[in-house]
């Protein structure tokens, strides 16, 4: 299908990086936007939607047209897979956001929250009924940075305890250690 000359030419490997670079960047830049509308960040999800709608549109008219099709594809479906995994490891380290944070602890729910309220996170306790009786159900509102931190503490406190984390929104503010 392609000759000798094709698989020999450094261009061609060339054009297909140029466009896995670009769809790194566009697919990064997707799943940033993703969560920053999640988020109800309209300034920031209107300026990434457009400068990824730029690069898409240049990557994907450099795949349709031209001979060096076969390459330019490959270059295309990898840097759409790289890109989510990058977008995924930047969104991950920029850790923005609030979390709510709940853990159960069937014994050790006052010294739990006593531990976190000396570390500076708010913390709203609730007697509750588990399976096996009383529990303490204990929620935390922290920033997304700090929740490993939080689960750190929680685990010493209680190695027991059933944590989960699930991202919130601010509508009104309360205590947020910030």
């Amino acid at each position: 299908m392609f000759s000798a000359a094709y698989w020999s030419d450094p261009h061609a490997y060339l054009f297909a990086l140029l466009i896995f670079g670009l769809r790194i960047c566009d697919m990064s830049m997707d799943t940033l936007r993703v969560l920053f509308v999640v988020r109800g960040k309209k300034p920031i999800v209107w300026v990434l939607g457009f400068l990824q709608s730029v690069i898409f549109v240049v990557a994907i008219s450099s795949v349709l047209s031209g001979e060096r099709n076969y390459l330019n594809v490959l270059g295309y479906a990898a840097g759409f897979a790289t890109g989510n995994v990058v977008g995924m490891w930047i969104e991950s380290k920029l850790a923005i956001g609030h979390v709510l944070v709940t853990i159960i602890s069937s014994t050790r729910g006052a010294f739990i929250a006593e531990r976190l309220r000396a570390s500076g996170y708010a913390v709203t306790e609730i007697a509750g009924r588990g399976m096996n009786g009383t529990v303490f159900e204990l929620h935390a509102s922290v920033l997304r940075k700090d929740v490993d931190l939080v689960e750190t503490i929680v685990l010493e406190a209680d190695p027991l305890a059933f944590v989960t984390a699930e991202d919130v929104r601010p509508v009104r503010r309360g205590f947020w250690r910030s």
